[in-house]
């Protein structure tokens, strides 16, 4: 066998005249010739007009110089690429032929990545550089790196990585080598909250994630940077705000706690000294009146009266008031009530206390609701005098109370409406606000507590309060009441708006 043809690459035997005298078939193969049509052809004859064209000169210039040469060249009609090692022998050259396609392409290939990473490097808006992880020295920075320090170009290459760290420890521990364990790991970042000093002497505070990498062939370190100078700030201004806001909250505590206890006291002054004294004027009003009224004229028992109609009246409001005040701290009992037989009651206390009036209750046999029975009796009561009132001027009064569903299906909707006076509905927000009053106290007498009271104890039911009305043509009220109360502590007491 030819001992040309044990060779894994293709070979060519040029003589002095570079013509061919011997070729094995591997070279047949990469030059897509036969062994005939090669046999005493000029080697650049045989390969293509642009890789003689490129390289026939070269090649010759080299070889009377040197004992050998290469050269790649691309063929265009293969796609491909392959190599020519000339070596000059005494009669002639001999040339290695060799398709390094693959090869090529594959550092084709990675001289495009490196050109890709060095862009995206370059052009990132973070600011980026690397250091050599022996000797520490900055061997790379982006545009962003030179902006962000103000350091240029060419003197950012020639710092350290300590010049870029305020604080030498910091710059220490950045630089500290990987565990042994570490090493020839994937590349994984780390990040640390670090100063950094500017060209200008400026003190920033930075994020910094640092990562192996290697960099034209040496161990070296990729580090990003993302200032948060800004938001350091900002997190510093938070905490404040939110020690300024827990003083605030703690004031507002205080100032609460004070609140209830002067609401306790004044709670317990309603309920001893002013009930007391209003009691013993009344008395004695009421002395006054059977046992000298025959010494006294028309305008003096005229004056008894209101001395006694006033007792009263204040009376009420003090008793109203202690009721307003205590809602919210009383323990509720819900349980089924029938309401049915609480209004009939009521109706009939109204009409003994005016028995000329004719005012018709319209109400169905059955009023079944889950409630604290005390508190819905309360707002009943108010509702129920409310109506009563109003209806004062009309020849045939009439009042209807009823239930109806809710909004969800755990409601319910207690309503009492009646064909007394009405509102005007503009000022229907002021409805249940204590002391506020739509009617002169002339026309229709009361202390303008008796809504805010069914306000508060809706509330306590987990619903919510309205009106509807027409001016001159009735009104209606409207008390929503949670079906699932739990059995919940007393809320913490509102202070009363005293007038």
């Amino acid at each position: 066998m030819n001992s040309l043809e044990l060779a894994n690459e293709g070979i060519l035997i040029l003589d002095d005249a570079c013509q061919i005298t011997a070729a094995n078939s591997r070279a047949q193969v990469i030059l897509r010739s036969t062994l005939p049509s090669l046999t005493g052809a000029d080697f650049w004859d045989v390969v293509s007009e642009d890789v003689a064209k490129q390289h026939q000169r070269p090649t010759s210039k080299a070889l009377k110089s040197s004992s050998s040469h290469v050269f790649v060249a691309y063929h265009r009609f293969e796609d491909g690429w392959v190599e020519y090692h000339f070596r000059r022998q005494p009669s002639g050259c001999v040339v290695n032929v060799r398709d390094v396609s693959d090869t090529y392409q594959t550092l084709r290939l990675l001289d495009q990545s490196e050109r890709c990473n060095q862009m995206l490097f370059d052009v990132n808006p973070n600011a980026m550089w690397i250091f050599d992880s022996s000797t520490l020295r900055i061997l790379a920075a982006n545009q962003a790196a030179v902006l962000f320090y103000g350091i240029p170009h060419n003197a950012f290459l020639e710092l350290s990585l300590g010049a870029l760290f305020p604080d030498a420890q910091e710059a220490a521990q950045f630089s500290e080598p990987p565990a042994a364990g570490d090493i020839g790991r994937e590349f994984a970042l780390s990040m640390r909250l670090c100063k950094q000093k500017k060209m200008d002497g400026q003190i920033v505070l930075v994020e910094l994630a640092g990562g192996r990498v290697e960099w034209k062939g040496y161990p070296a370190v990729l580090v990003s940077l993302a200032d948060v100078t800004g938001r350091h700030l900002a997190d510093a201004n938070l905490r404040r705000l939110n020690a300024e806001l827990e003083q605030q909250v703690e004031q507002s505590t205080r100032e609460q706690q004070r609140t209830s206890r002067d609401l306790e006291a004044f709670t317990y002054a309603m309920s001893n000294d002013l009930k007391a004294p209003l009691h013993v004027v009344n008395g004695f009003a009421k002395t006054l009146a059977e046992k000298y009224a025959a010494v006294l004229d028309r305008q003096g028992l005229h004056y008894l009266e209101r001395i006694q109609v006033s007792t009263r009246q204040l009376a009420k409001l003090v008793e109203d008031l202690l009721v307003l005040t205590q809602i919210p701290r009383m323990a509720m009992t819900p349980e089924l009530v029938d309401l049915a037989p609480v209004c009939n009651w009521l109706m009939d206390e109204l009409r003994k206390r005016t028995p000329e009036r004719e005012v018709a209750l319209e109400m169905e046999p059955q009023l079944l609701v889950t409630g604290d029975k005390s508190l819905l009796v309360t707002a009943l009561t108010c509702l129920l005098d409310n109506a009563w009132k109003f209806t004062a001027k009309k020849p045939q009064g009439w009042i209807k109370v009823g239930l109806m569903a809710g909004q969800t299906p755990d409601e319910r909707v207690l309503f009492v409406s009646d064909n007394g006076a009405g509102f005007d509905p503009a000022y229907a927000g002021k409805l249940f606000t204590a002391f506020q009053r739509l009617h002169s106290s002339a026309d229709f007498p009361g202390n303008g507590l008796g809504l805010a009271l069914v306000k508060r104890i809706a509330s306590r039911h987990q619903g919510e309060v309205w009106a509807d009305s027409t001016e001159n043509s009735g009104a209606s009220f409207f008390m929503s009441l949670s079906q699932k109360l739990p059995q919940a502590q007393p809320e913490v007491p509102e202070v009363p708006e005293v007038p």
